[in-house]
């Protein structure tokens, strides 16, 4: 191959991430191959050995990519007779779509952690506002006073779903393709199984064709990246707004954001912007991704190398923008009182019309009506929802449907406490406090079996990572004892 095409085409520079990996998978094989007695056992001992030697190599950026530069060192250390049958039933095809599926489930591990930390601050950060009432918005308008405890559980529950689309890709990342070779399998007795489990993987990517020519394990991943970054995106935008003056519900800590360079008043919100901003990279990186793949012909392209390192920029930039959120959060500081702003936004109208139908039996779409021509009526005065009374009311009930109405002037006072308002909103999933701390106490009990969870898949690894690692130390102790036994001889 020319020299310009070589390193046109090369991989080397992104595939440090992948090395041990690809080390493990070696070691796994060799001693698959020498359980199979396909190699001898001290030829197996040899390139085992080899493969220690190399652990921590450096990769050379001439080299085509990490499975060549590996080969090589062992070829250079073990010698082409023995060296050489490293590469014997197994292809770059399989060994690559397993060495990212081995670099991919350590990175979901760590992913689920970070979704766990920023659910944990979330969680202590609504316990010391379970009774703090801010006005929430639709459409950018003010709509319902409800507690800043409760908006904060609304992305616990968000990156809840999103932890639990990482934990069923996992399970179908945590297969195993080895084996497959080329497209084919191989001639020779190998034993998929063994080196399934020396890997640490739940089982095999069974069909041969589909193990190497499949790559929605990673189009799956960045589509559940996706929407996280999407989830993340949308906190920071309401962070952003709300706490711009006009807004006034939080104040953001002042070492997250920076001051203008010709504005000395300015607090701008620039990690939060970052945050914005780098949900289109993921975005963009899955649209690209499945655009390369959509219609690739079945087996291995090698158009799928150009998309793996859009897989590790996503979970980095993903992994980033949890890290500092779960900072961020703890230092948030909330507006205390809203009453003056919920009564000139009106925020009490709806609860007003529910009092209509509860107490006065007025049919809701009536409520609505009266209500709504009572608000216009106080706009147009120049008034507020704390300026309303019995007889603009009744006024408004005439106009508008012709009814007289006599409402008690307490029935109206009630409502001009925000915490009031939410108070009375018990429903199951509501903001009332006492809901807020009983869904707060569930989700307490969901994190700790989270948590449960991500340590035994750790372990789980970690088991086979040291069961490997005693297997390759027993066969290479042997090659130790021939050696020193033919010395004595």
């Amino acid at each position: 191959m020319r020299e310009d095409v070589a390193k046109f085409t090369s991989s080397i520079r992104d595939d440090t991430r992948l090395l041990s990996a690809v080390i493990a998978i070696n070691k796994a094989h060799v001693v698959m191959l020498t359980e199979q007695k396909i190699i001898q056992k001290q030829d197996g001992a040899k390139l085992l050995a080899a493969l220690l030697k190399h652990s921590d190599m450096k990769l050379d950026p001439s080299m085509e990519d990490v499975h060549m530069a590996v080969e090589e060192a062992v070829l250079a250390d073990a010698g082409p007779e023995v060296g050489g049958n490293l590469h014997i039933a197994k292809s770059r095809n399989d060994q690559v779509t397993t060495a990212i599926r081995m670099a991919l489930r350590a990175e979901l591990l760590s992913l689920m952690r970070s979704v766990a930390h920023v659910q944990d601050h979330l969680a202590e950060t609504a316990e010391e506002h379970v009774s703090t009432v801010i006005l929430e918005y639709t459409h950018l308008q003010p709509a319902q006073p409800v507690t800043f405890a409760h908006y904060l559980l609304s992305y616990v529950e968000g990156l809840e779903r999103d932890l639990q689309r990482i934990q069923s890709v996992y399970g179908r990342v945590n297969l195993c393709p080895l084996g497959a070779g080329a497209l084919a399998t191989t001639s020779f007795p190998i034993d998929r199984d063994r080196t399934a489990e020396l890997l640490g993987f739940s089982g095999l990517v069974e069909n041969s064709i589909d193990a190497v020519g499949s790559r929605d394990f990673i189009t799956e991943t960045l589509a559940a990246l996706t929407l996280i970054a999407l989830n993340l995106s949308r906190f920071a935008e309401d962070l952003i707004i709300w706490s711009s003056p006009d807004f006034g519900v939080v104040e953001l800590p002042d070492e997250f954001t920076s001051t203008s360079s010709i504005m000395p008043q300015k607090k701008n919100p620039e990690a939060l912007e970052v945050i914005r901003a780098r949900a289109s990279h993921v975005l963009g990186n899955f649209v690209a991704s499945a655009a390369a793949v959509k219609s690739l012909p079945s087996t291995y392209n090698l158009d799928f190398q150009e998309i793996t390192p859009k897989l590790w920029e996503s979970i980095d930039t993903v992994r980033a923008s949890l890290d500092m959120l779960h900072k961020l959060v703890p230092k948030l500081k909330v507006t205390a009182d809203i009453s003056a702003k919920a009564s000139a936004s009106f925020v009490a109208a709806t609860e007003l019309a529910n009092v209509l139908v509860r107490k006065y039996n007025v049919p809701f779409r009536t409520a609505h009506k009266i209500v709504g021509a009572l608000v216009k009526s106080l706009v147009e005065s120049k008034l507020t929802f704390a300026d309303a009374t019995p007889r603009l009311l009744q006024k408004a009930a005439e106009k508008v449907a012709g009814i007289k109405l006599l409402v008690k002037a307490e029935d109206i006072c009630e409502l001009a406490n925000p915490l009031k308002l939410v108070e009375s909103h018990k429903v199951k999933g509501g903001p009332a406090p006492v809901e807020v701390k009983r869904a707060l106490a569930a989700r307490e009990k969901q994190l700790l079996l989270t948590k449960s969870n991500i340590s035994k898949m750790d372990k789980e690894l970690e088991e086979a990572e040291n069961k490997l690692d005693a297997t390759v130390k027993q066969f290479t102790g042997n090659l130790r004892k021939s050696a020193t036994f033919k010395n004595l001889t």
